[in-house]
C-alpha cells in the first residue's frame, strides 16, 4: 500500500485503491486492470468470467444463514478519465497515478485521481476478500469504457449477470441514494477547411484561455463554470475587426468534461499588434469580473510566437462561419426539473475543438432525463451547426434511468441509512449518465440504486475524494448486504 494511505479506514479499500492507482486504466486501455481483477479473483478462490470487451464478473458465495437471500450485484466501471494540467508530465498509458494526501482529501499530483470509479473497484475487491461480512450470494460486475462510449455496458450479453438486484457504486455524494439518471448524445460538427497563405507582414501569435476549473459536464454544468472554447470564441470575435487571420483552434479533451483550456494560433497585421493585445487584456479583465467567484484563476493571454515555415490561415469565409457558429452554440443548463428540486433536466456542453490539415471538428454533448428533450436540444445544436455550414453527426447515445420510488432495494437502503446515521438519506436523480440506464434495458426488471462516497472535481485534475466519507459509505454498503433478506 502507498505510504500516503497507511492508517486510513477501511484498510482493505485503501489497499486496493493504492494497487489499482498503479495500473494505467484510461478508457479503452483496460486490459491490464481487467487482468488484475481476474487474477485477484483467482487468488481469493472466487469464480470469475470475462467477455469479449473485457467486462469481468466475479461471484462470491453466500455466508452461513444467507443461503436463501436473493443474489445481488455490486457494479462499477474500470476506466478513468485521463486529464492533466498542461505543465504536468504524465503518460497515462504507462505511468501510475501519484497520490497526494491533503488533510481530509485524497488527490493526484496534477492529474485526475481516478476515484471515479476506482473507489467502486477498490470497494468491490475489498468485499471480495473480506470474510467477516454477512451477505447473500454476490456478483461483482466490472465494466469497461464507461467514460467515453459505455462500451462495456452496451455489450453485456444475456446471462452474463444473473442477479435481479443491482447496486451501482458510481455516485459521488455520501448520504444520497440515486434512483434515476439522464440519458445523452453527442453532436459533432465538421467543416472541411481550406487554407491560404498569410501576408508575410502579419505576426503570428497565440491567444490562450487557461486556469478554468472544468469538471463533469453533467454534475458541474449548473455551477456557472467557464467554458474555455466559448470564451476563446468571444475574444476572437472581439479582435476580428483588426483583420486577424485564424490558423488553428484547439481546446477541450473529453466530450463529458467542461473544457478548461483552449488556444488559437492567429496572424495579426503588424500595425495592429498593440490594438489586439489591448483588447485581449481588456477581455481578460471583463470576463474575470464576470466569473471571478467561480473561476478565480482564469486568465486570457496573448503571446507572439516564432513564424512557421508554412504561414497558412483559414480562408476568410470559412473563418467567419466557424467563429460565429462556435459563438452561437448553446452551452449550459437549458431546463431545470419541475418535479425534483435542484435537478438539471436538460443541458448541453461545447466540449472539444480540433483543427487538422483538412478539417475543423467541434464535439458537443447533450443530456436530459426526458428522452424527448434530448431530441429537442440535439435538434437545436444540429441546426446551429448546419446553418454554420458544418457536416453534422449525432451519436446513438445512451438511455436514461427512470426512478422507481417503490423499489425494494431502495427501501432497504433508506432504512439502513437511517438506522446507522439517525437521519434519512437524500433520494435523488442525477444529471449524468449512469450505466444503470443501459443495464436496466439489458436486464429487464432489474431493481437498482446508486450511491457512493463524496467526490469533487471529477474529470479534472482537481478531482478529490473526501476520505471521511469512504468509511461511512463502506459501513452503509456492508450493512445493506447484511440487511437484504
Amino acid at each position: 500500500m502507498s505510504d500516503q494511505l497507511k492508517g486510513l479506514k477501511p484498510e482493505l479499500v485503501w489497499k486496493y485503491f493504492s494497487e489499482i492507482s498503479a495500473i494505467p486504466r484510461g478508457s479503452k486501455n483496460e486490459k491490464k486492470i481487467s487482468d488484475y481483477i481476474v487474477e485477484t479473483a483467482k487468488k481469493l478462490g472466487l469464480e470469475s468470467k470475462r467477455d469479449k470487451v473485457l467486462n469481468v464478473i466475479v461471484k462470491k458465495p453466500s455466508t452461513p444463514g444467507y443461503e436463501n437471500v436473493p443474489m445481488l450485484c455490486l457494479q462499477g466501471h474500470l476506466d478513468m478519465v485521463c486529464e492533466k494540467n498542461n505543465d504536468k508530465i504524465h503518460n497515462f498509458e504507462k505511468d501510475p497515478i501519484e497520490l497526494v494526501l491533503k488533510g481530509n482529501f485524497l488527490m493526484a499530483n496534477g492529474t485526475t485521481l481516478g476515484a471515479d470509479n476506482g473507489i467502486a473497484v477498490a470497494t468491490n475487491l475489498a468485499i471480495m476478500e473480506d470474510k467477516s461480512l454477512a451477505h447473500g450470494a454476490l456478483e461483482f460486475l466490472f465494466t469497461v469504457d464507461e467514460e467515453t462510449g459505455l462500451t462495456g455496458a452496451n455489450n453485456l450479453q444475456p446471462g452474463f449477470v444473473e442477479s435481479k438486484i443491482l447496486m451501482n457504486l458510481d455516485s459521488e455524494e455520501e448520504g444520497a441514494i440515486y434512483v434515476g439518471c439522464s440519458g445523452g448524445k453527442n453532436t459533432i460538427g465538421k467543416w472541411k477547411v481550406v487554407y491560404e497563405s498569410v501576408n508575410p507582414k502579419y505576426a503570428p501569435a497565440v491567444v490562450r484561455v487557461k486556469g478554468l476549473r472544468g469538471g463533469h459536464s453533467g454534475l458541474e454544468i449548473d455551477k456557472g463554470r467557464g467554458n474555455s472554447l466559448k470564451i476563446l470564441a468571444r475574444v476572437l470575435l472581439a479582435i476580428e475587426k483588426f483583420g486577424i487571420r485564424i490558423s488553428t483552434i484547439e481546446g477541450g479533451n473529453k466530450s463529458n468534461a467542461i473544457p478548461r483550456e483552449a488556444e488559437a494560433l492567429i496572424f495579426i497585421p503588424s500595425s495592429k499588434l498593440n490594438n489586439v493585445s489591448a483588447v485581449v487584456s481588456q477581455y481578460n479583465s471583463i470576463i474575470r469580473d464576470e466569473v471571478v467567484s467561480v473561476e478565480p484563476d482564469m486568465s486570457i493571454l496573448i503571446d507572439e510566437v516564432k513564424a512557421k515555415k508554412k504561414r497558412k490561415a483559414l480562408k476568410k469565409n470559412i473563418q467567419n462561419r466557424i467563429l460565429r457558429t462556435i459563438a452561437s452554440l448553446p452551452h449550459g443548463v437549458i431546463k431545470m426539473s419541475a418535479d425534483i428540486g435542484g435537478l438539471v433536466e436538460t443541458s448541453t456542453n461545447v466540449a472539444i475543438i480540433r483543427t487538422d490539415a483538412k478539417s475543423l471538428i467541434v464535439t458537443t454533448s447533450q443530456r436530459s432525463s426526458v428522452a424527448s428533450e434530448i431530441d429537442e436540444i440535439v435538434q437545436m445544436v444540429q441546426s446551429v451547426l448546419i446553418l454554420g455550414g458544418a457536416e453534422v453527426e449525432t451519436t446513438e447515445g445512451y438511455p436514461g434511468w427512470k426512478p422507481n420510488m417503490a423499489s425494494p432495494i431502495l427501501k432497504v437502503a433508506k432504512d439502513t441509512y437511517r438506522s446507522l446515521y439517525g437521519k434519512k438519506p437524500d433520494v435523488k436523480a442525477i444529471h449524468a449518465g449512469l450505466e444503470c440506464g443501459i443495464i436496466g434495458e439489458k436486464y429487464s426488471g432489474m431493481d437498482m440504486i446508486s450511491f457512493g462516497p463524496t467526490l469533487e472535481g471529477v474529470h479534472s485534475p482537481d478531482e478529490k475524494i473526501h476520505i471521511d466519507t469512504v468509511e461511512k459509505f463502506w459501513n452503509f454498503l456492508v450493512t445493506i448486504l447484511k440487511n437484504v433478506k
